[in-house]
């Protein structure tokens, strides 16, 4: 979609056009819906988290003032939306505790040989594992690994302390390689 159609589009929404609002949601659902994903351990939690973004983006839609990427805007939305959501169903019970080594890393291969089909089997196997992760483990995941967030920047939108969050990371990637190893393994045996 070009920038000029976006801009007639969000202008309509702001109107409180249905037609418009209805192409706003549906151009931008899958990509929001792929967002809300990672941190809710079902589709249809996920489902009902968009809905509720899309309610927050409609009501927040005039405070846009076109001067950055409005998708980045309603990420940002989606992932707060999302947070809430974990929030909420976990009585607020983000941070766990600190006392982890901080050091632990996922090894990653370069250079992946594996055809396509391998390469999508892997990467749906890393999203379930993703969503088996703790609520908080999987929040801090996301925000640091997917959306960029720095641990500080984490620890003020979580309430939790640097500490909290570098620890939520590190036990968040050591809980992912053990759920991994053995499924990419059996993957790597079908190559």
């Amino acid at each position: 979609m070009e920038q000029h159609q976006l801009k007639e589009i969000i202008e309509g929404c702001i109107r409180e056009e249905k037609a418009a609002q209805k192409k706003l949601f549906n151009y931008f659902y899958g990509r929001m819906l792929s967002i809300c994903m990672r941190y809710t351990r079902d589709r249809d939690r996920a489902q009902e988290v968009v809905q509720e973004g899309f309610i927050k983006i409609f009501d927040k839609l005039a405070e846009f003032d076109f001067k950055g990427s409005f998708e980045g805007w309603m990420r940002r939305i989606m992932v707060n939306a999302s947070i809430d959501a974990v929030r909420k169903r976990n009585r607020g019970a983000i941070a766990t505790d600190e006392d982890y080594l901080l050091n632990q890393t996922i090894e990653y291969e370069e250079d992946n040989p594996y055809d396509e089909a391998l390469t999508k089997l892997k990467a749906e196997e890393a999203m379930k594992a993703i969503q088996a992760l703790s609520p908080a483990y999987r929040t801090v995941f996301n925000l640091y690994v997917i959306e960029n967030y720095s641990h500080a920047e984490i620890a003020e939108i979580l309430n939790i302390s640097e500490g909290t969050s570098k620890s939520n990371l590190a036990k968040a990637k050591q809980n992912l390689r053990v759920m991994l190893e053995d499924k990419i393994k059996k993957i790597d045996k079908m190559g």
